[in-house]
């Protein structure tokens, strides 16, 4: 089941959220074990088989982290504990890499040698990485004695609560089982249920209008490059900037649309998004990018492996391996690998630059150079992540390369012989500069560039464009509603909502799942 789909918005949700509050008035345990089956019946929609793995990590992670607590009477000592802990974390990996990494580990050993290996395909399950993640956490807070709250019901509804449960945002305990254990989340409000219906309408509205378009363009370029056609240099551009869009809607989305309905029931989920392409550095976008996934990577594998605490040089390792293994957690493919390097790569050169740039005194700046460098800094700093996104999103390495070497004018100038004022525009540009530019006669020939129109892509990535550098962030437009009480505003909200829905409700045609999903 998924969050863009007529089943979910017209059933499930409705159904559980009155269930909630209607029990919420007998029993808040009555309340909280309804949420529990229901978060269960959302994970099994997709395969019922996997219910019994989840439940069986759920339990195994709850009772060792029980023990693990220094408090419990039953702890163990501290050199025991530790071992425990150890036995913990390695038994959650095990299950993630042989669900996730095990046929990739065999096909790359048997390459080494030359081999082509016929592996039994292993599904994976929905939501693994993070639900894995999660108990992590917990265990290592569990030893440290920073986990308080042991109450079964309450652990079993913070590791499954649907609306994080399949694609994040990735929770720690602190932030959640405390909303879990407090009466007022389960008391009825007007304020929660209307801010949150205008978040999910508004993440429904950046994946059916936006992400979901953009795709339709996307794939048929990344196709071609999997098949051995190399775009040029426009046509590489257009793919690798409409998946950098794509991937921002696709998951903003997805965390606007999950904060939204977990507000609807009271409870408040952790912000993951805050305008990441504005950043003007490296190290600011992954404090705006996939916010609670870096803040787990910074708290238990970066400062674990010794963060900034044993000089320059160490720091800088610990950043290029932290960024190395977030890469690999993305998906068993070199592709995912290469770009987390990439990002440990950039990480490095803007820590060894900013040390050198400390180290020395500049004049002041005049103010409009000022804007102008940071203007420069941001454009900088996303054409860096959006040539990463080219490994993030193709099959092979092979196929990135391709669009990469199209991307740096290495397969040549000219365009996809596609109509429209998007393209002229290109061409008269381009030809008034003395490029020489013509149509890319290869495309005529390839069916599946069949479904590609420059004229729609162009708008498309202009009105993203727009909007991700000029437009307020869903939390920043709903901050500012619940400020405002009065009528008038009210009345504006649910006009908004209201018109969010139905035109994006009204094209929903298809199942089209987030991208996040596959993680």
């Amino acid at each position: 089941m998924i969050f863009n789909s007529y089943v979910f918005i017209f059933a499930f949700l409705p159904l559980v959220w009155l269930g909630f509050f209607a029990l919420a008035k007998t029993s808040v345990r009555l309340s909280t074990a309804w949420l529990c089956l229901a978060s269960l019946f959302f994970y099994g929609w997709w395969n019922p088989e996997f219910l019994l793995l989840l439940l069986v990590s759920i339990g195994f992670n709850f009772l060792l982290g029980r023990h693990l607590a220094p408090y419990d009477a039953s702890a163990f000592s501290a050199t025991s504990r530790h071992r425990w802990l150890v036995f913990g974390v390695a038994a959650n990996l095990l299950l993630l890499g042989y669900f996730k990494y095990l046929n990739f580990f065999i096909s790359s050993v048997a390459s080494l040698d030359g081999q082509v290996w016929v592996l039994q395909e292993v599904v994976l399950p929905l939501g693994i990485s993070f639900f894995t993640f999660t108990q992590i956490a917990f265990l290592v807070d569990s030893s440290r004695g920073e986990a308080k709250d042991f109450d079964f019901l309450r652990y079993l509804l913070f590791v499954t609560y649907f609306p994080h449960l399949i694609a994040g945002p990735v929770l720690h305990h602190r932030q959640i089982m405390p909303q879990f254990e407090d009466p007022q989340t389960y008391r009825f409000s007007f304020e929660n249920l209307s801010i949150g219906l205008l978040i999910f309408a508004i993440g429904l509205f950046k994946k059916v209008m936006l992400a979901d378009d953009l795709a339709n363009q996307v794939t048929p370029v990344f196709d071609q490059a999997t098949l051995g056609v190399a775009p040029k240099f426009l046509l590489a551009w257009t793919a690798a900037l409409a998946f950098t869009f794509q991937l921002y809607f696709d998951f903003s989305g997805y965390s606007d649309m999950a904060i939204g309905v977990s507000r609807m029931f009271g409870v408040k989920l952790p912000l993951n998004f805050a305008s990441p392409y504005k950043s003007q550095t490296i190290s600011e976008f992954w404090r705006r990018w996939h916010m609670t996934l870096s803040q787990f990577l910074r708290d238990y594998l970066y400062i674990p492996l010794g963060g900034n605490r044993h000089g320059t040089f160490r720091r800088l390792i610990n950043l290029a391996l932290t960024m190395l293994l977030g890469g690999l957690w993305h998906g068993a493919n070199w592709t995912f690998v290469i770009w987390g390097g990439l990002h440990g790569l950039f990480l490095v050169l803007h820590h060894a630059w900013r040390g050198v740039h400390n180290g020395l005194k500049f004049p002041a700046t005049p103010q409009p150079l000022v804007w102008l460098v940071k203007g420069l800094s941001v454009l900088l700093t996303f054409m860096l992540v959006v040539l990463a996104w080219v490994f993030f999103r193709a099959d092979s390495l092979a196929s990135a390369m391709l669009i990469v070497q199209g991307c740096l004018g290495l397969n040549g100038l000219s365009i996809s012989p596609t109509q429209g004022w998007f393209t002229q525009s290109l061409i008269t540009l381009f030809r008034w500069a003395g490029l020489p530019v013509g149509f890319e006669g290869v495309f005529e020939l390839t069916s599946a560039m069949r479904d590609f129109n420059a004229s729609t892509v162009g708008r498309l990535l202009l009105i993203c464009a727009l909007l991700v550098w000029f437009a307020p962030s869903s939390q920043r437009i709903a901050e500012r509603w619940s400020q405002a009480k009065t009528s008038w505003v009210m009345a504006l909200r649910g006009l908004a909502v209201a018109a969010l829905m139905l035109i994006s409700i009204s094209h929903i045609d298809r199942i089209s799942t987030f991208i996040y999903y596959q993680f």
